[in-house]
């Protein structure tokens, strides 16, 4: 144990060796999440097919319903069989790194494929950046059981993981590297950062070398957004807040709905986003799935403000509906589809009442996509660097920026939490996951102590610490060393906590709140 520690907080050391792990994770991520999009890219081939076959007759309609039901009876199982496989994954990640979840890896990584495989491919309304985020981290962790690490390099390989998912998903090396850090982690270290990016890079350099450079999304904006238009930006991030919190209320609301009957256990509760595709796959096709139809349809000016309007509120029942039902997949990509449609809808009422010209109305389903995700999520950060790689433009920097920060706002001021922090509180009640149980393992953490936060500008002996941790390290402007009781804390240092793997999640959720929670 004793040297364990040591080589932990030997930086050098430490960083080589999490670089080349983070390599490692990255290109094994790569390729399950290579895997995962081909499954999902001829899942949805596949479907359109089914549906125009079962179109010629009442019976190949009925069969395909019945196909639907046995499916879903079989993702189903595969909840029964393990729990963390629900939804979108992020947040049992997050409970992960708290130290408040122990999942069999090799388990959710084969339940999590093929349960987000065949809700994609039925055309649930669900995204694949949550899964791939999963499976990712999956790897990571499993890859660091393999190998026999402690806990504390666990987390990092967890983190590089993550970002190894969301960086091969959607072809976002940069933004994998900020979510990781800026949502999933939440703290940045030099040895964090270094193994996170290598294992985004090669998640990202892997999965071109397969499916190719393209973005997700061929954007065509024909030029920059005139300043003289701004107020416009401001008025689309006001309103982009209040569907954000909104959103987040309607998506918890409807789970609430789904867990308050009794009588519905997990297949019956699948059995209602199942029908629902069923009967939306003969009658409005587009709405199925994650959303790419709908997004190309929209920025190509195919769609009137009418039917931008009905598809969008059908686009967002449908989505809350599936993802409240516990069906393996993730919010994220349905929600920047939503954003896209609420903003092809405010840029049309734009050139019809404020005299916008046309040409910049795919601007304004640009930064809707980015104020939207941000507004949900509170991930400013990577919000603006995610669109600006799915679709490869850095010409609208200034505009996105401006319209994530008005929506974060308002969002905050309608006192919305950040959407996987609800999902992981509601999943801990729900499932009433017993905190791990270490014995004598000990768990390095890091925190980043925030400006005004109850540890800014004090002395650590005046500070109350939680039982069972010890303060090991601290990190000031790039140097590291051992406090002491004397040593005053300062806003950005990283302390480094040693503490027991039985009270991590305590010692976790006690120096967050130190260190994040502002005090007059």
């Amino acid at each position: 144990m004793r040297k364990n520690i040591i080589n932990i907080l030997n930086v050098k050391q430490f960083k080589l060796i999490l670089l080349l792990e983070g390599v490692l994770v990255g290109i094994l991520g790569g390729l399950v999440i290579v895997g995962y999009r081909i499954c999902l890219s001829n899942g949805a081939n596949w479907l359109e097919q089914i549906l125009i076959y079962c179109k010629q007759s009442v019976f190949t309609i009925i069969l395909w319903f019945v196909i639907l039901i046995i499916i879903a009876y079989i993702v189903s199982k595969l909840l029964n069989t393990e729990p963390l496989i629900s939804g979108s994954g992020i947040p049992q990640l997050e409970g992960e790194l708290a130290g408040k979840i122990d999942a069999k890896w090799w388990r959710v990584l084969i339940n999590k494929f093929l349960g987000g495989f065949l809700t994609n491919f039925c055309g649930l309304a669900l995204g694949r950046e949550g899964p791939s985020i999963q499976l990712g981290a999956m790897v990571g962790k499993g890859i660091g059981k393999i190998l026999k690490r402690g806990k504390t390099e666990e987390r990092y390989l967890l983190t590089c993981g993550a970002s190894a998912g969301l960086a091969a998903a959607f072809h976002a090396p940069l933004a994998g590297v900020m979510f990781a850090l800026e949502e999933v982690h939440k703290h940045f270290s030099a040895p964090l950062l270094i193994s996170v990016m290598a294992s985004s890079i090669a998640a990202d350099y892997t999965m071109s070398n397969i499916l190719g450079m393209d973005p997700v999304f061929s954007f065509k904006v024909a030029k920059a957004l005139p300043t003289n238009y701004y107020w416009m930006v401001l008025v689309l991030g006001v309103i982009l807040g209040l569907a954000g919190a909104f959103y987040n209320k309607a998506l918890l609301y409807v789970q609430s709905l789904y867990n308050r009957f009794e009588n519905l256990n997990t297949f019956k509760k699948l059995l209602i986003p199942f029908i629902i595709s069923g009967i939306l796959g003969f009658i409005v096709p587009q709405i199925l799935g994650s959303g790419d139809v709908l997004v190309d349809l929209l920025t190509e000016g195919k769609l009137t403000a009418l039917m931008i309007l009905c598809l969008l509120a059908g686009k967002f029942i449908f989505a809350i509906t599936c993802f409240g039902s516990g069906a393996p997949g993730g919010i994220f990509f349905p929600l920047l589809v939503i954003g896209c449609l609420i903003g092809g809808l405010f840029g049309h009422g734009a050139v019809k009442y404020l005299n916008l010209d046309a040409v910049y109305i795919n601007n304004f389903i640009l930064l809707a996509m980015a104020g939207y995700f941000t507004a949900i999520v509170r991930a400013p950060v990577t919000g603006i660097i995610l669109i600006f790689e799915m679709t490869g433009s850095l010409n609208h920097l200034l505009s996105i920026t401006t319209v994530t920060i008005v929506s974060y706002i308002v969002a905050d001021l309608m006192k919305s939490k950040p959407i996987y922090e609800s999902l992981l509180e509601n999943l801990l009640k729900k499932r009433n996951f017993p905190i791990p149980k270490g014995v004598g393992e000990k768990v390095l953490l890091d925190f980043m102590i925030n400006p005004d936060s109850y540890l800014d500008n004090r002395l650590i002996k005046e500070v109350t610490w939680p039982t069972h941790c010890l303060i090991v390290s601290l990190r000031r402007d790039g140097q590291e060393f051992i406090p002491h009781g004397e040593t005053y804390l300062k806003a950005s240092d990283v302390i480094i906590i040693m503490c027991d793997k039985t009270n991590e999640s305590y010692v976790y959720d006690t120096i967050s709140t130190l260190t994040t929670k502002q005090y007059k």
